[in-house]
């Protein structure tokens, strides 16, 4: 019995869930969980990290680590949240609704503070610069936004 495409790739992008599942950082998988938490609901209060995770070598080598990096700060955000792009396609498309005015770009980082798009990483911001220079970018972003 083979196994179906979408139970390969689900299988193989799992442990690129778990690099951001594993460090508390929680997946929202719907639409309608994007909102609740993003934007309406008690998760939206305060501040909110999104991570617009992917298969991509720049997502696996700089953003996941630096994201966890960043999360050693003393001072971090309220509520960790992440979609998956390509894989949780309606949850993705409902998160990009609230980056404008980015264009879609995966991988991505995003702050909120209250609902509001306050800080943004886009791809091209990932891919040329290491863990490191991310974690600190967005260490900045949490001392100024997360106080």
């Amino acid at each position: 019995m083979s196994m179906s495409f979408e139970a390969y790739m689900r299988d193989m992008v799992q442990p690129m869930r778990d690099d951001l599942t594993r460090i508390g950082i929680k997946e929202l998988r719907t639409p309608e969980e994007v909102v609740e938490h993003l934007v309406e609901g008690e998760g939206s209060k305060g501040t909110s990290l999104l991570v617009i995770n992917s298969v991509c070598g720049c997502a696996a080598g700089q953003c996941r680590p630096g994201v966890a990096k960043a999360l050693q700060n003393e001072v971090k955000p309220d509520h960790l949240y992440t979609v998956f792009a390509g894989q949780d396609k309606e949850a993705t498309a409902k998160a990009r609704e609230y980056l404008a005015p980015y264009p879609p770009s995966s991988p991505s980082i995003a702050l909120f503070k209250d609902g509001q798009l306050v800080h943004f990483i886009q791809r091209h911001q990932i891919e040329d610069r290491s863990a490191e220079m991310i974690a600190s970018d967005l260490v900045g972003a949490f001392e100024q936004y997360c106080k």
